[in-house]
């Protein structure tokens, strides 16, 4: 990102008109057709005749640029490291999220239609279409990912969900320290990975389970080799061998379409040693337990659930969409998965409440038995801690 002071709606600029100064610097860019460089930019703001001098010139380049390849008025939350995500609910309401919840934005469109032609540019500058006949896309690209809604789906205008990719990555002592963690949960995690068990991150929306699996996976040896399957990219551990795998969604027919499913059968024939899918959400769980239960151990994955004694549930809603029975997706996950790690957001933050196994009980339902639960005082132990206990001082037993 630029050094260069960002501009925000309303801002005016040195010795100029504001909006209207940047709108007759937009058409001339455009009418000439000619390669949109910085150098272009500057040229089209001093053919205007206005004297803004060098930092008058700069922000109008700046702000000329975001509109026609970047996020138009949204530009300068992007550049803000604290701001995870962007959310437009229409021209007059901005809402951003981060560390300290959401929050309203200082940001508004002129009209829902100033809205709607930047998700269409963004939309189409990912390959996608976003119009009448196709209301709802998302596109990624490499610092963020675009979700669009256009009415009528949508009854308050056209709706942008913007998730910002942030290139950190926290090591487990960092969000042991920031209170994500306890102390005794950050070992049991460690020893996990050490032990190559096989373990599922449960939580609901943006309470960082690709933050924490992206930690985890950093702990494995240096000398595995590491396949990630996403829909879209966002995992990024500091690990010296990761082979990044990410869904292609079809073009404007619908071809060329490789889901996760696909994206799992590809990784494994790619010899991993651990084998990560960074959302389970459909029918690529049947492949992902499937791979468990044939050796490719200390494989992980994300999954959204309410508490991780609900994940049983979930695993069996999405099983169903693969074809497989109830039965079929307990015994399949009970020999499969060893550890579910659940993550909640508070108004303290991000914190890791629980770590249970995954089991049988007496009448062979598929449970998720607590072993370690937060609490005021730190952690506790709960039934399932011998086993695990167990687990982490001699391996993985299937």
């Amino acid at each position: 990102m630029s050094d260069r002071p960002a501009i925000r709606r309303g801002d005016r600029l040195p010795g100029d008109v504001g909006r209207s100064m940047v709108s007759e610097v937009r058409r001339a860019v455009l009418a000439d057709q000619l390669p949109l460089t910085g150098a272009r930019l500057a040229a089209a703001v001093q053919s205007t005749g206005k004297l803004l001098g060098s930092a008058g010139t700069l922000r109008t380049v700046d702000r000329v640029q975001a509109e026609l390849q970047g996020l138009g008025p949204l530009q300068h939350l992007l550049a803000d490291p604290m701001v995870t995500d962007i959310l437009v609910n229409g021209p007059d309401e901005v809402w951003v999220d981060g560390a300290d919840g959401l929050r309203r934005a200082a940001v508004s469109f002129d009209a829902d239609a100033e809205v709607r032609s930047l998700a269409v540019r963004l939309i189409s500058a990912g390959g996608r279409r976003l119009d009448d006949g196709n209301p709802c896309a998302d596109v990624r690209f490499r610092t963020f990912r675009v979700h669009a809604v256009l009415t009528p789906v949508s009854n308050r205008g056209t709706l942008l969900s913007i998730r910002i990719q942030r290139p950190r990555e926290f090591t487990l002592g960092e969000l042991t320290r920031s209170g994500t963690l306890e102390t005794e949960m950050s070992e049991v995690l460690r020893a996990v990975v050490e032990q190559r068990l096989n373990f599922l991150i449960s939580g609901a929306t943006g309470t960082g389970k690709t933050t924490l699996l992206s930690t985890l996976l950093a702990l494995s040896a240096p000398t595995e080799r590491l396949i990630t399957v996403e829909d879209s990219a966002e995992l990024t551990p500091r690990h010296p061998h990761t082979v990044p795998l990410q869904c292609r969604h079809g073009n404007v027919e619908g071809a060329g379409t490789v889901d996760l499913a696909e994206l799992v059968r590809q990784a494994l024939r790619m010899r991993p040693d651990r084998l990560i899918v960074g959302e389970c959400r459909g029918a690529e769980v049947r492949e992902l337990l499937a791979a468990m239960n044939t050796g490719h151990s200390g494989a992980g994955g994300t999954i959204h659930s309410n508490s991780a004694e609900t994940v049983p549930g979930r695993l069996t809603a999405l099983g169903s969409l693969a074809g497989l029975s109830r039965e079929a997706v307990t015994l399949q996950a009970a020999s499969a998965l060893d550890v579910v790690v659940h993550l909640v957001r508070t108004i303290s933050g991000r914190r890791v409440a629980a770590i249970g196994l995954v089991e049988l009980d007496e009448a062979s339902h598929l449970v998720v038995r607590p072993a370690l639960l937060r609490s005021a005082g730190g952690c506790d132990r709960a039934p399932g801690w011998p086993r695990l206990e167990n687990l982490l001082g001699h391996g993985p037993s299937r």
